[in-house]
Parts: C-alpha cells; sequence; structure tokens
C-alpha cells in the first residue's frame, strides 16, 4: 500500500538550480566540461579568521545544545552590526538566530499568514516565497517586475494590489533574480501607503552588502516601519558562508517570541561552534566584504557587456546581488527551452526565467559568482550555439 500524504505536502514547490545542477552533473559524468551559471552561491573562500573561531569553538566545547534564539553574545553582535548599518538601535531580543537565512521566510510568513490571508510578493522572484505562501493556505499575490521600470516594483501597481485581505508584503532589495533594487524614494512612496494599514512587511536583505552604484536601504529605517517590519539576513552571500547554515530575523521582540516557538518546534537551535564563527564574520575584518562586492562588480561589467553583443539577447545592467536577468525573447523559444539548449549546445547551465514566476518568462538568471576566465568562456560558447539558432 502506497504512503499517503498530507494535501498541503501538493502545494510546496521547489527549487529549480538544484534541478539544472543535477542535469548538469549528469553531463559532466559522461565527460562534458559546464560551466556553472546557475547556483547562487559565491565562489570565494571563507575567510581564515571566521574558519579558525568556528574550530576554536568547537575545541572549547561549543558543540551542545545552545538557547533556541541564538546566543546572547551572537544576538547582540548582530544587533550592533546590523543597528549601525541601518541607523538605530536594535536589541539583542528582537534578533533570532536561524538555520540559514530561509527559515525566516518560512517562520515569518506561518506566523503572520492565515488561510485565506493574501500576500504580495515579487515575480520573478526567490521561488520560495509563493511556495511557503500556499504552503500555509496563503494566497499568493505577485506584483509583477517588469524589464522597463528595471525590474522595480511600480508602487502605483502595489498600491492597486492591496485589500482588505492583504496580510503580508515580501520585499527583496537587491533583488534575485533580477539583480534590480528599489530606489530610497521607492520605500518612501511604500511606508507612505503602509504606514496606516495592518500589514506586515518581510524584507529579504540578504544582499545588502552586494549593491554597486548606491547602497541598499532598509525600510524599517523609514519613520513607523520598523515595528511592521521583519528582516531577512545571514552569512551566505556577504561571508560566503552558505554550507555553514547560519542566517537570522530582526523584528520586534513580540515577533522574535513568536518566530522563537516556531525554532523551538523545528529546529531546535543553531551550532554554538557556528554562532562563534558569525560573531567573528560581524566584529572582523570587514575589508574582504567591500573587495568582494568589486570584483562581482568588475564580472557584472564584463558578463552584461558580453551578453549585449550577442545578437538577439537583451540584458539589463544590474544594481545589486550577482545575478544577471537577459531578455532571450527574440529566439522563440521558452525560458526553459533555451535554458536546455545552451546546456547541451553551448555547455554553460543557466536557469530559466519562469522558474521565478511566470513574469519570468523570456528570461535566463545567469549568476556571475564565478571566475571571469569563466565568465568569458561561458559567453563565447553561448554566443557559438545561439547563432545557430
Amino acid at each position: 500500500m502506497r504512503m499517503k500524504f498530507a494535501d498541503r505536502m501538493s502545494r510546496l514547490g521547489n527549487e529549480t538550480a538544484f534541478e539544472m545542477l543535477a542535469k548538469a552533473k549528469v553531463l559532466e559524468a559522461q565527460g562534458r566540461e559546464i560551466i556553472h551559471l546557475e547556483i547562487g552561491e559565491p565562489d570565494f573562500p571563507v575567510q581564515n579568521n571566521i574558519i579558525e573561531k568556528g574550530i576554536a569553538g568547537m575545541r572549547s566545547g561549543m558543540t551542545k545544545y545552545t538557547p533556541s534564539s541564538g546566543l546572547v553574545e551572537v544576538r547582540q553582535a548582530v544587533a550592533e552590526y546590523a543597528g549601525k548599518k541601518r541607523g538605530y538601535q536594535i536589541e539583542p531580543e528582537e534578533v533570532v538566530m536561524t538555520v540559514g537565512g530561509k527559515p525566516i521566510m518560512f517562520y515569518a510568513i506561518l506566523a503572520t499568514v492565515n488561510p485565506g490571508d493574501e500576500v504580495i510578493y515579487p515575480n520573478p522572484g526567490f521561488p520560495i516565497y509563493e511556495s511557503v505562501i500556499k504552503f500555509a493556505g496563503g494566497v499568493p499575490v505577485p506584483i509583477p517586475l517588469r524589464e522597463e521600470n528595471e525590474f522595480r516594483m511600480d508602487i502605483d501597481e502595489l498600491k492597486s494590489l492591496v485589500t482588505d485581505k492583504t496580510r503580508l508584503l515580501i520585499i527583496n532589495s537587491p533583488q534575485n533574480p533580477t539583480g534590480g533594487m528599489l530606489t530610497k524614494q521607492d520605500y518612501i512612496d511604500i511606508a507612505d501607503f503602509l504606514a496606516d494599514r495592518d500589514i506586515v512587511i518581510l524584507s529579504d536583505e540578504i544582499y545588502e552588502n552586494i549593491a554597486y552604484e548606491e547602497p541598499a536601504f532598509s525600510i524599517s529605517s523609514l519613520p513607523h516601519m520598523r515595528e511592521k517590519t521583519i528582516i531577512l539576513n545571514g552569512f551566505s552571500k556577504t561571508y560566503s558562508m552558505t554550507g555553514w547554515r547560519a542566517g537570522y530575523g530582526i523584528m520586534s521582540k513580540e515577533a522574535a517570541e513568536q518566530i522563537g516557538k516556531l525554532v523551538v518546534n523545528s529546529t531546535s537551535c543553531l551550532a554554538g561552534f557556528t554562532q562563534m564563527a558569525c560573531i567573528e564574520a560581524l566584529t572582523g575584518p570587514q575589508e574582504g566584504v567591500a573587495e568582494r562586492a568589486a570584483q562581482f562588480k568588475i564580472r557584472r561589467d564584463r558578463i552584461v557587456d558580453g551578453l549585449n553583443a550577442i545578437s538577439g539577447v537583451k540584458c539589463l545592467k544590474p544594481m545589486g546581488a550577482f545575478y544577471a536577468f537577459p531578455n532571450i525573447k527574440q529566439f522563440g523559444m521558452t525560458s526553459k527551452e533555451m535554458a536546455e539548449y545552451l546546456l547541451n549546445e553551448a555547455g554553460v547551465a543557466t536557469l530559466w526565467g519562469s522558474s521565478f514566476g511566470d513574469y519570468g518568462e523570456g528570461y535566463l538568471r545567469m549568476s556571475y559568482a564565478n571566475s571571469l576566465e569563466n565568465i568569458e568562456r561561458a559567453v563565447a560558447q553561448m554566443k557559438h550555439a545561439l547563432e545557430k539558432l
């Protein structure tokens, strides 16, 4: 007899980055050389001082259970670091440490959204937003991010989507997959509109330290927004600590208590030695953060210029994160067909834009968290393959 699963499981989606990675690995096992531009993972190594602090934590006995919301020391470090960047004081009790940044997304939606509540989220956007909204019984309401608006939310369109059932607004800037960023004026307009509305904001700020022309901004810094904002952040993108699975949320003390319950009921706690490494990441030398962002900017310029030199391809210059989002509509293929074609014909692994939502159709997501040499080879191989179409 086959096992029966709860209906809610049918509402969960997936991340296609890992699907494409698996396909690329099959080709590599067959002897093909594949250039990986599908995974959003910085290729830079973790700084030695961070690694050493984690090892020292293990050796000193930081291998047992820790408080579910995090050690006081690491919550204090996060509060001081984040408060300084945002221009207001944050208390340790307003910080919840999690096993990666993604749980904050999960917990925030579960803690605030009842079945039937509407959640406005960016589309194209990180696919787990829509997945978890549906899982929680919420109603996903996509707000399109359009190329003609530099992949920013149209604030008038946002206003038109808000109803009496709207419970949560998800913001991600710098944004995955487009690299778009909201302007400070965008944030001011959103804040003015939401000031008197009972709508929670989930602000995904995981790419805050990878912004190029203008620094990233947090809506929580504006009047009346702090108490209704849950910030999602972590160590994966800024410090290349993807495998350490360390993230955090910043929110009101009341929200932190509720989300702390979800931590207790799911992962229990974040490893103590990982938290020691997190403290070192935040309080140790920060030169590497700026150096990595500068390298990403060089790569951004190289890949965008290369893509725009290919006939039929048009690519806006991303303002942050490390993704290019080229328009490939002129080729008359779906974005998934194009991604499959480039994998098999050019040996370049990308992601199809529609995997980030319906408004991503006609685009590809390409991570330039790879070497300049590989980026240049990838563009050349893509150009050769596309000329055949």
